[in-house]
């Protein structure tokens, strides 16, 4: 009899196999997206411009985003495509450069959230007990006062700094996800599995990041999608308030308040940004729709 360790045949089989499911995970991605609705493929390119956008603005803004280039509420021209702003300021490169400035606060904002909140949530949904009423009832009292009343009351004490915003909005935006990753957790930890492991004598570091966290992506990747929009609409918000991004930082939402007033003479320059804002929020909730159908199992 031929020891199988000794067995070449064993051996390359053994060695093709990580290979054999790397490509079964590719050929299942490369699935989704030939089967993705014209929606989320809607949602993905224009996500996919606006990174371009943000990551290129340099490169892509005929001036630079402080640079006065003209008088002010120039109309639209071949010089300048949408016309300046309420300084003289090319309202193209500004919006260019807002795509920067905008997404890339909201996405480190979003990012922070869910560290904090999927965090707090994992622990409570483990450890329970004093941990999960403690947490959860400094959560319901976060969460009784509306997001922006509360943002906009402590961005009025702390000071109105980018710094100070993406804190602020992260903490009060995390109890939004330590919700659902604590409901999702209370779910996976009573599973055998988990039972099975806390037998194995296995700590609480292993538990979440070997059980808990793989078992719960599905539905936090989705959730990071909407928290995004959340996020980014509430920081648009807070600059059109006056207490999120400062000028002379390219913003968005203070691009629509600085030529809000145009509006009575019927130019339609505060649109830009608006539309901007909006067309994002709509893509980044296609593609979160399209995600969310596909984790839940449901068919066509």
């Amino acid at each position: 009899m031929t020891d199988a360790t000794n067995d070449p045949t064993a051996l390359s089989a053994d060695a093709q196999a990580p290979r054999v499911e790397q490509e079964s995970r590719w050929t299942t991605i490369r699935r989704a997206f030939r089967t993705a609705p014209l929606t989320a493929w809607f949602g993905m390119i224009v996500i996919f411009l606006y990174i371009v956008t943000a990551i290129f603005a340099p490169l892509l803004a005929p001036f630079g985003e402080k640079e006065i280039v003209g008088d002010a509420f120039d109309v639209p021209g071949s010089e300048y495509l949408l016309g300046t702003d309420q300084l003289g300021r090319d309202m193209l490169s500004r919006m260019i450069y807002a795509a920067r400035n905008t997404v890339g606060i909201a996405l480190l904002t979003t990012i922070l959230s869910f560290l904090l909140g999927s965090f707090l949530g994992m622990l409570a949904a483990v450890l329970g007990g004093w941990t999960d009423n403690i947490l959860s009832r400094v959560v319901d009292v976060l969460m009784s006062i509306p997001q922006l009343i509360f943002a906009l009351l402590l961005l009025t004490i702390l000071g109105a700094n980018v710094v100070n915003m993406i804190l602020v909005i992260a903490l009060l935006d995390s109890t939004r996800v330590y919700r659902l990753m604590r409901a999702v957790g209370m779910n996976i930890v009573v599973m055998d599995y988990v039972e099975a492991a806390k037998l194995r004598g296995e700590g609480l570091w292993w538990l979440i990041r070997k059980e808990i966290l793989p078992n719960a992506m599905a539905p936090l990747i989705a959730e990071f999608g909407l928290r995004f929009c959340f996020v980014f609409l509430t920081i648009a918000a807070l600059s059109f308030l006056g207490l999120g991004i400062q000028p002379p930082t390219a913003d968005w939402g203070t691009m629509v308040r600085d030529n809000a007033q145009l509006i009575t003479f019927g130019e339609i320059i505060p649109l830009y940004p608006a539309g901007a804002i909006a067309l994002l929020t709509v893509a980044v909730n296609f593609v979160v729709d399209w995600m969310l159908h596909r984790s839940s199992g449901l068919k066509e």
